[in-house]
């Protein structure tokens, strides 16, 4: 059979799978559209959050960059799996004792202020439009490929299932299907990197796989990588060329933003217990690591794939006429384009002015099996793969968004007196809106995948990452504070970001960054103000009433710990 039939095969019995979980576990309550009525097991807790967290950007994008740029593109993986760990230690367990449906709930009851509140769904609205943009952006790519339509209809197609079972289901029908969407991008992640890693290197294992030699000769991979790289005028791969104080602002700003993320954080809102919280977290990162060990390998072996298809054996160029068949399907989509700069007739891919091939770093993943010529039904089974990743965190996202109007803007805001019915319909409705704002944007990108995943995490970074943070561990932190550092925070933020992305996108080089910090690591700086302008603000301002000190008291130390007792 061919790729579209497989694919139909495979993404229909997937779909089925999902929308036939939303219509068995959908929310007849709020508990159960916000937190799944808080009865989800650890384990299966844990599927769910790695689904929620591994989206298109992970899934479609990581490897992608990683591909392109090589060294640099470790930052990603270093930053995501650094504050997943964080997120775990730190935040988790304390945000499930506080017992809130969602992040802004924490802020406002935490710092007894509808004003920190106010702000707090402001930025959990901001930050998850444009986490959402990119994993419409990662859904309208995969159709675009293998429903071989034009992006833009492929990010339409995705809305309309999108907003068939978020805004069925909530929080109980979107946990469920995110199980098994884990069980299904993992297995398409790993058996594409199997198979490649078996037929380049001949071991199994992809992540032992990069680092050995290939198949028949004495060259390493990544040395192979590298002559192949730096003789097409790129830069060496596993050379770095972002400043180390770039690379560690950035780092730092995805670790952070990890940790602030408010649909990864009321995840832990649906366990039972405080220590199931810190179960679940356990085998989420055990889930993550699965995919996160295994993107660096895919990323090199689909690289040396891509030039030596594309350039042919002796890297002169291969005639059009007898392209690989990759590039054709690709083509269709807009992805790929070559244009024949000097007459040729044959296609060259190179990094200095003999290029002539524009190739998109999102289909990387996609394409992978392609590139190494797997069978048909593989390259079907990463499109599910992908479209159960993007699916999955778009889900997410669009709740938070919902609850954020629902529950936090109407509910605990404008409309107090709403009736149980009344907060569950705004929500739908609030889902409805968000799915078209993030349809827009998906189809209007700020920047690839990963780049507007990264925007995200920078905001949520400057934003939410403090006043949580000071929120749990520091009694004497007021209302004044913590709004006056959120709005320092994600204002300063977002300007760097707007101004080097839209406004003036020609000044967007090291020479012209504030102590030479892109926009990507940004958000890490915006944490550094937000800190200082808490902790000012708090000084000059009202102390935090006793109550409020004794409520911080009580979910860090339970009532007794510690305690003497007599034997």
């Amino acid at each position: 059979m061919d790729i579209q039939t497989w694919t139909f095969i495979l993404v229909g019995i997937t779909f089925a799978l999902y929308i036939g979980i939303a219509i068995w576990a959908r929310a007849g309550s709020t508990s159960e559209f916000y937190v799944a009525g808080g009865g989800v097991h650890p384990v299966a807790n844990g599927m769910a959050t790695a689904a929620d967290w591994m989206s298109a950007a992970s899934f479609i994008s990581m490897a992608g960059i990683i591909s392109f740029v090589g060294y640099d593109g470790g930052v990603y993986l270093m930053g995501w799996t650094g504050g997943y760990v964080l997120l775990a230690l730190c935040l988790a367990p304390y945000l499930r004792k506080f017992g809130q449906f969602t992040v802004p709930d924490f802020i406002g009851e935490r710092y007894y202020s509808k004003t920190a509140r106010m702000v707090a769904v402001f930025c959990a609205i901001f930050v998850s439009f444009t986490y959402v943009a990119g994993q419409m952006r990662g859904v309208g790519v995969v159709f675009a490929r293998f429903l071989e339509v034009d992006i833009n209809m492929g990010i339409i197609i995705g809305m309309g299932i999108v907003f068939f079972y978020a805004v069925l289901g909530g929080m109980k029908g979107i946990t469920y299907t995110q199980v098994a969407q884990f069980c299904v991008l993992i297995f398409a992640f790993l058996v594409p990197a199997i198979f490649t890693s078996i037929m380049m290197t001949g071991n199994p294992l992809p992540q032992i796989g990069m680092g050995s030699t290939l198949t028949g000769s004495e060259t390493y991979v990544l040395d192979k990588l590298d002559g192949l790289t730096t003789e097409l005028g790129f830069t060496a791969y596993t050379d770095g060329s972002k400043s180390m104080v770039d690379v560690f602002f950035i780092c730092a700003a995805l670790m952070v933003g990890t940790a602030g993320l408010p649909h990864v954080i009321i995840r832990f809102f649906t366990v039972p217990r405080v220590k199931d919280a810190r179960i679940s977290a356990g085998w989420a990162l055990l889930f993550i690591s699965l995919l996160y060990t295994t993107a660096p390998a895919v990323a090199a072996f689909a690289r040396v794939n891509m030039i030596e298809t594309i350039n042919g054996p002796d890297m002169q160029g291969v005639a059009a006429a007898e392209a690989p068949g990759w590039v054709k399907n690709w083509e269709k989509t807009g992805l790929v384009n070559w244009e024949d700069k000097n007459g040729d007739g044959k296609m060259f891919y190179s990094g200095d002015d003999r290029n002539e091939m524009k190739i998109n770093r999102d289909i990387i993943v996609l394409a992978s099996p392609e590139l190494a010529n797997l069978p048909n039904w593989v390259v079907a089974l990463l499109a599910a793969g992908g479209l159960a990743a993007a699916l999955s965190t778009a889900a997410g996202l669009l709740l938070v968004i919902s609850t954020s109007i629902s529950h936090d803007l109407l509910k605990k805001g404008f409309k107090p007196n709403m009736t149980d019915k009344q907060e569950l319909l705004a929500a739908r409705v609030g889902a409805a809106v968000a799915i078209v704002g993030a349809g827009y944007l998906g189809i209007n990108p700020p920047g690839f995948v990963a780049q507007v995943v990264a925007f995200a995490f920078g905001l949520a970074a400057a934003s939410f990452f403090p006043a949580i943070i000071l929120g749990i561990f520091y009694k004497k932190m007021n209302k004044e504070g913590a709004i006056a550092g959120m709005l320092a925070g994600i204002a300063f933020t977002a300007s760097y970001i707007i101004y080097f992305k839209f406004i003036n996108p020609a000044a967007n080089t090291p020479d012209n960054w504030f102590f030479g910090i892109s926009p990507e690591g940004i958000g890490t700086l915006g944490m550094c103000l937000n800190f200082v302008v808490s902790i000012v603000v708090n000084k000059f301002t009202a102390e935090v009433p006793t109550e409020v000190q004794d409520m911080v008291e009580s979910i860090r130390y339970p009532k007794g710990a510690g305690a003497a007792h007599d034997h």
